[in-house]
């Protein structure tokens, strides 16, 4: 029986190595909203994004990576994805599917879904940027990879994501 425990952040880091993906990774403080993330990390260089975890009555789920100034509107979003109404999930439910805690969102912590049910929308403005940052399955490290590595470790982890242009999204607070 295989065991699907949540990997950390060193087991995302042998697998980016397994793959050839080159990473680079800072340690701080650990950072639940992009507000204390824009206090704490200085010039760290590249984009830097907002992650929201999201369902539907369906039990559908998605993992929306977008830059963290962009301003998100749910509704607009769902007709976007023909979805019916869109809530966050749970911080059980993120446990049970990503293997990541509140504050720890990432697209990394899509190779924690093995039943591959949940579904990835990145913000197309995100892949002109170099870096990328993002918290590698725990939310007091950030670790950096060029945006053509995003899309092979999503592409590995059997997570195409469906790439979308934001510019007309409404603010909404939280995130991480």
């Amino acid at each position: 029986m295989a065991d699907n425990s949540p990997l950390a952040a060193q087991d995302l880091f042998d697998r980016l190595d397994e793959m050839g993906i080159a990473h680079s990774t800072i340690e701080h403080p650990p950072l639940f909203t992009v507000e204390q993330s824009k206090q704490l990390r200085g010039d760290l260089p590249g984009a830097h994004s907002k992650n929201l975890f999201l369902k539907n009555k369906k039990g559908q789920m998605w993992l929306v990576t977008c830059l963290e100034h962009r301003r998100f509107d749910l509704k607009a979003f769902r007709r976007r994805i023909a979805s019916s109404a869109l809530s966050f999930c749970s911080p059980e439910r993120l446990l049970r599917h990503l293997g990541v805690v509140p504050g720890a969102v990432t697209p990394f912590a899509v190779i924690n879904d093995h039943d591959l049910v949940v579904q990835v929308v990145l913000d197309r403005a995100l892949l002109d940027m170099n870096p990328l940052n993002f918290h590698p399955l725990d939310n007091s490290k950030t670790t950096a990879i060029a945006p053509g590595d995003l899309l092979a470790f999503l592409a590995a982890t059997q997570h195409p994501p469906q790439i979308v242009e934001f510019e007309f999204e409404q603010e909404l607070t939280g995130g991480g």
